[in-house]
């Protein structure tokens, strides 16, 4: 049996998606809630799969960035403008569009590389080596999710 824990970050991100052939195309919004699931077949010396506040640690600036922010496909014919006017707030997804499914591999990728990182160091929060990141689910809305995990 394993032990398996959830954080969940909850943050307000646009996206357009210049593949789509309906509304979606143009800029829009969505409160949405990204769950990183964590496990380990034991737990640690605090009876825990690894604590909160260290993947809250590993993954804040990260998820940060996405906070009202615009996701783009760096091949849509609006991006320089965008990137002129808003700078840093657009984030850029390269060559693909910016759908939930790829915005939970992508965090996927990052956290999976955290959580390494994090393994190395011995915080004030450690990581042991068998806790592994299981899957990654974004929300889009309160009924719609994409998932990615290995």
């Amino acid at each position: 049996m394993a032990y398996r824990i959830c954080k969940s970050i909850e943050l307000e991100s646009g996206h357009l998606l210049s593949k789509h052939p309906g509304n979606c195309k143009f800029p829009h919004g969505h409160t949405r809630s990204v769950e990183m699931v964590f496990r380990a077949d034991t737990l640690d010396a605090n009876d825990m799969v690894v604590d909160f506040k260290a993947v809250k640690q590993m993954m804040g600036d990260f998820l940060q960035q996405f906070d009202h922010s615009l996701c783009v496909n760096t091949e849509d014919p609006n991006y320089a403008a965008f990137v002129a006017a808003y700078g840093e707030r657009i984030i850029p997804f390269d060559r693909e569009d910016p759908t939930s499914e790829v915005m939970a591999r992508t965090i996927f990728n990052f956290a999976r590389h955290a959580l390494e990182k994090a393994r190395e160091g011995s915080g004030e929060y450690p990581v042991r080596d068998c806790v592994t990141l299981e899957r990654v689910r974004v929300w889009e809305t309160s009924s719609s999710w994409a998932e990615y995990g290995e």
